[in-house]
């Protein structure tokens, strides 16, 4: 059986990238990316919470509206195509998210990948975090959206409150005389 011939750059390529030294510069390198994960995934938390509210409150209007006075149930109603795109743009959050920290991963696969191969692929390692920052600005404007949804469906519910303790006053105040 013939011998692999050698192929010195390859082998001395290797052998400078697999050191302790160069390994401990790439997990040194690693580190930054590896938080931004975390903190992409405690976003992630919070509007998959979000989310989880806004779907147990739309199903508690679909399975108890009939059972609701007619003007409580009218104001429900009137309540899910607000849950609706709350619901609408948490999803495409959570996905924008997923996707970046997906971008980041990848960022710190190739950054070891590349080095340990000798290859110089500092610009797809660049392309790839610049689309997770995009990805992440992305969610987060969708994330503001949502909570934007949320406060005008609740300043709805705050008019209400207001006229009903407009209507409570006026009824502490007795009938008026003409």
């Amino acid at each position: 059986m013939p011998a692999i011939p050698s192929i010195p750059f390859i082998e001395s390529t290797l052998a400078a990238n697999t050191g302790i030294d160069s390994v401990s510069h790439l997990v040194q390198l690693a580190i930054a990316p590896v938080f931004l994960i975390a903190g992409i995934g405690a976003l992630l938390n919070v509007i998959t919470s979000r989310l989880s509210r806004v779907i147990d409150r739309a199903r508690v209007i679909e399975t108890t509206h009939e059972q609701m006075p007619p003007d409580v149930r009218e104001r429900a109603l009137a309540e899910l195509p607000a849950l609706s795109a709350r619901m609408t743009l948490s999803h495409y959050a959570i996905y924008c998210c997923v996707a970046s920290a997906l971008c980041v991963c990848l960022v710190v696969g190739v950054l070891f990948v590349a080095s340990f191969a000798g290859v110089e692929i500092g610009l797809a390692i660049a392309a790839l975090f610049i689309l997770a920052m995009g990805l992440i600005v992305v969610g987060l404007i969708l994330f503001l959206q949502e909570t934007r949804v949320a406060i005008r469906s609740v300043r709805v519910r705050i008019d209400l409150a207001v006229n009903l303790a407009e209507d409570r006053a006026e009824d502490r105040a007795g009938p008026r005389l003409s």
